[in-house]
């Protein structure tokens, strides 16, 4: 897996994975907001990781939600490095999908399958809420238990 990014102007950076390309940037005054900043990014790829989990393993028994949403939100220590402190992980889903089987799929993609999550809980933890045609059935807690191990083997 590789990424290349090139400087464009003040703090903005254009770059991909040769398929495709994004922009960052940083918030004025230090930059012009002409992308997503690179915490964001982060954040964007825990949604997308664990939301393509859960979708897989809602289609795996057969069931298509008529909408998912997966949103992060984020605060970030004032201190340097300016890590998260904590992050919430919604996924809100509309349609006929079986309760039991959506917060399976949730709890696997947070404790087994999604590496995005995995890499990023070892620093920040990752609390989940889901929310079922307007009703929050379910919450947890990411755990990867010794993912750190892991990386070494």
């Amino acid at each position: 897996m590789q990424v290349s990014f090139e400087w464009q102007s003040g703090m903005a950076f254009a770059g991909g994975d040769g398929d495709h390309t994004i922009t960052m940037d940083a918030k004025a005054p230090l930059g012009k907001n002409s992308g997503m900043t690179p915490k964001h990014m982060l954040l964007a790829g825990v949604c997308g990781c664990t939301g393509m989990d859960v979708a897989a393993l809602l289609r795996k028994h057969k069931m298509e939600p008529k909408s998912l949403v997966v949103e992060a939100t984020a605060e970030t220590l004032s201190t340097h490095p300016a890590v998260f402190r904590e992050i919430l992980v919604r996924f809100v889903v509309e349609g006929e999908v079986a309760l039991e089987r959506l917060l399976e799929a949730i709890s696997l993609s947070q404790t087994k399958y999604c590496g995005v999550s995995a890499m990023v809980a070892a620093v920040s933890p990752i609390r989940w809420q889901a929310v079922l045609n307007g009703q929050v059935v379910g919450s947890g807690q990411a755990d990867f238990g010794a993912v750190g191990s892991l990386a070494s083997s």
